[in-house]
């Protein structure tokens, strides 16, 4: 496996932590759980950045924005391998 299909691989599995942070999110999980707050620690750099471009009152889009965005840059990276 070379470096660029390692990064892609990661990313993937960045977009199905985020997809995990979403559902989860209409659960209201228990703030306290480790796991828990271990998905919000390695996704919220990313959500918080979207969200400062993407003010929205109401419904939260950043993680739509985030996989797409990260969707876009996998489909780079796979195109030039």
């Amino acid at each position: 496996m070379n470096i660029t299909m390692l990064v892609a691989s990661v990313l993937r599995i960045y977009q199905l932590l985020l997809v995990l942070r979403a559902i989860l999110s209409w659960f209201h999980p228990d703030p306290y759980n480790q796991y828990y707050q271990m998905l919000i620690r390695l996704t919220e750099p990313v959500l918080g950045r979207i969200r400062k471009l993407i003010p929205l009152q109401g419904i939260d889009i950043s993680p739509f924005v985030a996989i797409f965005l990260i969707d876009l840059i996998r489909g780079i990276i796979i195109s030039q391998a």
